[in-house]
């Protein structure tokens, strides 16, 4: 028998790879009744160690539960960093993901989070709440809440609702714009209920006649790389330094999550990266486009190999979950109060830093 620290860092590796998070998204915990064990932020499921979780005191933990909410979201955020870095317990360092108090209310052993894209075809969707309802009756539906205090908060509530009603708490909680909370007792019920979340959609996909896969296209001919890179060092130097690039997609026009927004931004250059076209780019968003689509493709860029690795495939996994949408009434994107809390949240900027 493993023991929970080495069973959580087997699910987080099953969990770690691409089908269902991208990049350092999700998180993983395990706990007992004192003491639970989270993701810490920054780092991988695909690459996370037992000696990598984090110990928090689920006794001071819960005065994060209990704070009292300032309005201001900075002053908030701010509180709940200092709460949640006091429940980690001595002897332990390193910053808890954000989202340990939403583990911290769930009564089973092991929760993992993830946002698969087949999961986001739906929760990225304008039917989303409704499609939910009707596949997974038994499971909890959140509409978008900030994340951090404000969606740990809501889920707290939510579930306890959910128990009271149920006399069980959900095995599932899907967020709008964001992804997928699965909770067991075991192992074994953790892949279980994913099993059956992607089974079920899956066949929901089949039947609406939409691929669970991006058409395979050629990635663009070498002088057309050559093209689009020495427009994108012209025009922004350093923060293009850095150039991968896919065959073309039809890319999201607009924020779908967290996630998306910190490694590929809120929005992409459509089109051909002109100076003209980078110009106002910056000029209407405030910042340099990490994703650019055009006929000729997709590339992601950055200033390092591996931000702009990552804004390639987060740009890729935004064109699925796109697609995916196409089942459930076309895809909702976050609206300008949601994506400017992510764009200027201190919690995204760390992870940011991680890279």
């Amino acid at each position: 028998m493993l023991n929970p620290l080495e069973t959580i860092t087997e699910l987080s590796h099953e969990f770690g790879t691409d089908l269902y998070v991208q990049g350092g998204g999700g998180n993983t915990s395990v706990k007992n009744a004192d003491t639970i064990w989270v993701k810490p932020s920054g780092t991988t499921l695909a690459a996370i160690s037992p000696e990598d979780f984090l110990p928090m005191d689920r006794a001071k933990l819960q005065a994060v539960h209990q704070a009292a909410s300032p309005a201001d979201p900075t002053a908030r955020e701010a509180l709940v960093k200092d709460l949640m870095l006091a429940a980690v317990c001595r002897g332990a360092s390193g910053r808890p993901t954000v989202e340990a108090p939403l583990h911290d209310s769930f009564a089973a052993t092991f929760v993992v989070h993830t946002h698969p894209a087949m999961v986001n075809g739906m929760t990225c969707s304008r039917d989303g709440r409704s499609a939910c309802e009707r596949l997974f009756p038994d499971a909890l539906w959140v509409d978008f809440v900030d994340p951090g205090f404000m969606l740990s908060r809501t889920v707290r509530e939510k579930i306890q609702a959910y128990h009271a009603e149920h006399g069980r708490e959900p095995e599932a909680v899907f967020l709008q714009n964001h992804g997928v909370f699965v909770a067991g007792d075991t192992p074994k019920d953790v892949r279980r209920v994913y099993h059956t979340i992607l089974t079920t959609l899956r066949v929901e996909y089949e039947t609406a006649g939409v691929s669970t896969s991006l058409p395979a296209r050629s990635a663009p001919p070498d002088d057309v790389f050559r093209k689009i890179t020495s427009q994108l060092e012209k025009s922004l130097g350093e923060k293009a330094a850095f150039v991968f690039a896919a065959g073309p997609a039809a890319l999201p026009e607009g924020p779908l999550s967290p996630d998306h927004i910190v490694y590929a931004k809120s929005y992409a250059l459509l089109g051909e990266p002109t100076l003209q076209a980078v110009s106002a780019f910056q000029t209407e968003h405030g910042y340099a486009p990490q994703v650019v689509g055009c006929d000729s493709g997709v590339f992601g860029l950055g200033g390092s190999e591996k931000v702009a690795q990552l804004a390639l495939t987060f740009a890729l996994d935004g064109a699925l979950v796109r697609q995916l949408a196409g089942a459930f009434g076309g895809v909702n994107y976050m609206d300008d109060r949601a994506r400017e809390f992510i764009e200027h949240w201190e919690v995204e900027s760390y992870r940011m830093k991680q890279i």
